[in-house]
């Protein structure tokens, strides 16, 4: 990347390109048709009232044809990344929900340099990680983050719950243990 780009907190003019990105990235994993997510939820959920979730671009120099800001350049690559705590440290770190650089501009240091960003805050806050999930196909993806020091956790597996599931344990009355 080094002078052709920069690494910078989101900005709230930012969500349309930050929205297009995350939706890029849904395609590149097969999943598009699970983004219900709008650009006013993300604009909400980034730049409401006390805000939980946090996002930083990569910006590359000068202008696409779609930007708006010419001088800046155009976004061109997203961490959206929320605070996670580790009862074992007793320190906060970062979980890293989505990384994405459009697939043009890979290779040129964005990926890297934003999570270096990432990997900064962690070490001035004081965060004891740095957390993320990668698909198990997602073979270039993979050998980047080895390529920086990452390890794959092979002993976990995740877990979640959504939809009916979701509902059902949050509807669920557990006899004689809550009031």
């Amino acid at each position: 990347m080094g002078q052709h780009g920069m690494i910078r907190a989101a900005r709230a003019e930012d969500v349309p390109a930050i929205h297009r990105l995350i939706r890029e990235l849904a395609r590149y994993e097969h999943s598009l048709e699970q983004v219900t997510g709008t650009e006013e939820d993300l604009r909400r959920s980034l730049f409401g009232t006390d805000p939980a979730v946090y996002a930083h671009v990569a910006v590359s120099e000068g202008g696409a044809a779609d930007d708006k800001d010419a001088d800046e350049g155009a976004v061109v690559g997203i961490a959206l990344w929320f605070l996670n705590y580790s009862t074992w440290t007793g320190q906060h770190g970062i979980y890293l929900e989505d990384l994405f650089v459009e697939p043009g501009v890979r290779g040129h240091g964005y990926g890297k340099a934003l999570l270096a960003e990432l990997g900064r805050i962690c070490v001035e806050r004081g965060y004891a990680r740095l957390d993320w999930a990668v698909l198990d196909w997602n073979t270039p993806s993979i050998e980047f983050y080895q390529s920086i020091g990452a390890r794959a956790m092979d002993e976990w597996d995740i877990y979640r719950l959504t939809g009916p599931a979701l509902t059902a344990l949050g509807s669920a009355r557990e006899t004689g243990t809550h009031r």
